[in-house]
């Protein structure tokens, strides 16, 4: 699905925090959004999904606005504001994944604990659908929450920092079923910071800070000239990075 950002601006207590941000970008791409420490990356995240207000800006989804193509979304929080201690079973948490498409009153049956068996498989969890979740490792959880979203059976995914504090056999689990989605023509949005990984993870990029600084494929907008603007670093040291010129 294609995705449209026009004139978004975000402000909290009269503070600016995301200034006349617009960019779109078709189906099928894996898109991250990158920049400094406090550069509104987590707050666009929202903002576009309708969970803070914006001060103005409109978003679309193949034309139409998000309010009409919520169960098309899945979203998985930073890991920090999930309360990973709340008794509830592994295989039960991806479970209200299918919800949305449950309708009214309706509970999960066969078919639905079939799909949380099958999506915990794809992130390699199924040997852990009967623990409590507050019992496994980040890493762990990540895949779990990463495995509800699955559930949803959605056709955009909006991940903010999916692989902080996780280990690196999680990370690479995650990024090849990013991928895969990708491959299959859903559209993923991920919040990012470790620079490093940029051209090998990416197709497209937002880069942010507070303003725009670029958006498009990461060939035309990983360039030392934006990365040096938007960081407010020096030319040799933004090269340096490994930022190609």
């Amino acid at each position: 699905m294609a995705i449209e950002v026009q004139h978004m601006h975000v402000s909290y207590g009269g503070k600016k925090v995301v200034e006349d941000v617009g960019f779109s970008f078709d189906t099928g791409k894996l898109i991250g959004i990158i920049g400094p420490n406090g550069a509104g990356k987590s707050t666009l995240m929202k903002a576009m999904l309708g969970l803070i207000p914006r001060d103005h800006g409109r978003v679309t989804i193949d034309g139409k606005p998000i309010k009409q193509v919520r169960k098309s979304i899945a979203y998985l929080p930073q890991r920090s504001a999930i309360d990973c201690d709340f008794p509830i079973l592994v295989r039960d948490a991806v479970l209200t994944g299918t919800y949305p498409n449950l309708g009214l009153f309706k509970r999960p049956e066969k078919k639905e604990k079939q799909l949380a068996d099958q999506c915990l498989e794809k992130v390699g969890m199924e040997d852990f659908r009967n623990s409590q979740i507050g019992e496994l490792s980040g890493g762990q959880q990540q895949r779990v929450f990463l495995a509800r979203a699955l559930a949803q059976q959605a056709e955009l995914f909006f991940l903010d920092e999916p692989f902080v504090g996780i280990d690196v056999a999680s990370e690479k689990v995650i990024i090849d079923i990013l991928k895969n989605l990708r491959n299959e023509g859903k559209t993923i949005f991920v919040v990012h910071h470790d620079l490093s990984k940029i051209e090998t993870y990416f197709d497209d990029l937002v880069l942010l800070n507070k303003e725009l600084y670029g958006a498009g494929s990461v060939t035309n907008v990983y360039r030392p000239e934006n990365m040096q603007k938007c960081y407010q670093m020096d030319m040799p040291f933004a090269q340096s990075m490994g930022v190609e010129g």
